[in-house]
Order: C-alpha cells, then sequence, then structure tokens
C-alpha cells in the first residue's frame, strides 16, 4: 500500500511539475508577443485583446521540442498511473487473502477449543452418571462435523466469490493493459504522420491508425485533408462523410467536405458546409480565408461574407 501510495504522489508531483512548467512556457510567451497597450480611455474586451495578441505574435507560441516534451511526459505519466493501478490491486488481493487466512485460523481454533470444552463437560457428565460416553462422544462428534461443516461451507463460499472478483478485476486489468498499447501505438502513429511531408506517405499512416481503431474520426478527416492535397476530391468528400456519420457536430470533418464541394464545383453545398463548420468552430473562419480549396469562389459575396464575420444585408 506505501508503495502504490508513493507512486501515486510521485505521478501528481510530475503532473504538477508539467503543468508549471508549461504555465510559464505560455506566460513567456505572451510576454514576449505582448500587443502595444491601447490608448488612455480606450476601453478593449477581453476577445479583442486576444485577437490582438495573437496578430502581434513575433514567434510561434510553442516548438516541436516542447510538444514533443510534453507527449513524452504525458505518456510517461499514463504509464505510472497503469502500473500504480495494478500494483495497488495486487496488494488489496494480498491483504484480502491474509485475512480469509487469519479468519480460517481463527474459526480452526474455535472450533478446536468448543471441542474440548465438550469433551471435558461430557467426561463430567459421564462420571455423574447422567449418560454414557458413547453417546456424549457421538452427539459429540456429530455437532462437531456439523459446526466444522458450516463454518467450512461458509469460508468457501466467500472464497469463491473472492476469486470471482479477483477474475474480474484481472480482466479489466488486461482489458486496461491492451487499451494503453494501442493507445500508444496510435499515438506513435501520430508522430509519424506528423513528420512526414508527403500526402500519400500521411495517408499510408492514417490507414495503420484506422487499422487499429477504424471509427477514429480525427485519422479519417486528416486522410481527407491529405486526399485534398492529391486532388482526390471526391474521396475527400467520402471520408468527411464517413466522419460526420460517426461524429455529426464535428467541425473539422464539415470543414474538410466543404474544401471537397469547393474543388468539385458545387458551390452551394460548400458554403452550406462551411457555415456550419465556422459556426462551430470560429478559428475556421481565419483558415477558410486563404484556403486554396475555396479558390473558385473566392469573389462568391455570401462566402466573402462567412469569411469576414459580416451579417447578410437585409
Amino acid at each position: 500500500m506505501a508503495t502504490a501510495a508513493n507512486s501515486i504522489t510521485h505521478t501528481t508531483n510530475l503532473l504538477l511539475r508539467l503543468g508549471a512548467a508549461t504555465g510559464f512556457w505560455l506566460v513567456a510567451a505572451f510576454c514576449f508577443a505582448a500587443p502595444e497597450p491601447a490608448a488612455e480611455g480606450v476601453s478593449i474586451s477581453a476577445d479583442e485583446k486576444a485577437a490582438t495578441t495573437i496578430n502581434h505574435l513575433q514567434a510561434p507560441l510553442y516548438t516541436a521540442f516542447t510538444e514533443r516534451y510534453i507527449l513524452d511526459e504525458v505518456k510517461n505519466l499514463r504509464q505510472m498511473l497503469a502500473d500504480a493501478r495494478v500494483e495497488f490491486t495486487e496488494k488489496v488481493v494480498e491483504r484480502e487473502f491474509q485475512v480469509a487466512d487469519r479468519a480460517l485460523t481463527y474459526a480452526t481454533d474455535t472450533v478446536t477449543y468448543f471441542f474440548y470444552l465438550i469433551a471435558g463437560a461430557s467426561t463430567l457428565l459421564v462420571l455423574v452418571g447422567w449418560n454414557s460416553l458413547r453417546d456424549i462422544k457421538e452427539r459429540v462428534g456429530a455437532y462437531a462435523n456439523d459446526e466444522v461443516k458450516r463454518i467450512t461451507d461458509s469460508y468457501e463460499a466467500r472464497l469463491d466469490k473472492l476469486e470471482l472478483e479477483l477474475h474480474s478485476k484481472s480482466r479489466h486489468i488486461a482489458a486496461a493493459q491492451e487499451e494503453i498499447e494501442l493507445t500508444n501505438e496510435i499515438h506513435s502513429l501520430w508522430l509519424k504522420a506528423s513528420q512526414e511531408s508527403s500526402p500519400q506517405s500521411k495517408i499510408t499512416i492514417y490507414d495503420q491508425i484506422l487499422l487499429l481503431r477504424p471509427d477514429d474520426v480525427e485519422a479519417l478527416t486528416y486522410k481527407a485533408d491529405a486526399a485534398l492535397l492529391l486532388g482526390q476530391a471526391q474521396w475527400a468528400s467520402r471520408l468527411a462523410n464517413k466522419a460526420l456519420d460517426i461524429d455529426p457536430e464535428n467541425s473539422h470533418a464539415m470543414y474538410q467536405r466543404a474544401c471537397a464541394h469547393a474543388e468539385s464545383g458545387y458551390i452551394d453545398e460548400a458554403l452550406q458546409d462551411l457555415e456550419q463548420a465556422i459556426n462551430q468552430s470560429e478559428t475556421l473562419r481565419l483558415q477558410a480565408r486563404d484556403d486554396s480549396s475555396f479558390a473558385a469562389m473566392a469573389e462568391h459575396e455570401q462566402f466573402l461574407m462567412l469569411v469576414s464575420g459580416l451579417a447578410p444585408e437585409e
């Protein structure tokens, strides 16, 4: 129990250190990228301050090294939590077996002492002539056998229940271990995909992720993005539709389908999907403004209103 507590304490300390380092890094980044102060007497909302800060950034808020460091720390923490959980379960099961063993020993000793007491009383009764030694022996033996059988059956039932619980916990631990291994493998594939520059290579890695987890919406969406880079608009549209079937509220998949419709010449459908995607995620408005997939409708009035954030005129 102490080892499990130490593991949990160590994991908590790592989390605090990771959160402190990340917070310090973000504060330093915003300090170096802080915009010019507003003119005296002019009030600026929080959203405007955030937009001004982002527009005046002189350097990226993170680096690949920092991202990799954070991802490795998260992976280590998850593995340590899993190990602590397994160790804690083993300790609990060991203590339960010790308690059961002590209880059984106590019951056996109790029955033994009780038998001695009955034997002494029976001897006394024989001496005074109340009953024969044979009758006393039979009664005491039958009574002792009944008590031993009752106690044994009780503890057998408890041990059977404990065994079932142990098997159930073992299955849960095995399932959790498999899920952790699957997550780690998928995570390594995502890192590998982020390092690839060729869309075809990215698609190959996304296929490996989908083979491990077929309902991964992010993998389907990023695969659709890579298909657009290869000029496969129809393929990208099918992938986006499949992702939206799994998660209808996924703004990234909606945006990718809008790009596919735009490259295929379906302007109305593209505008409808783009509007829904922007309503769900405001950051897609700026992305759509410079996206080459919407080059065919760059002069379209509704598209200009969407990317500029203006309401349509009455």
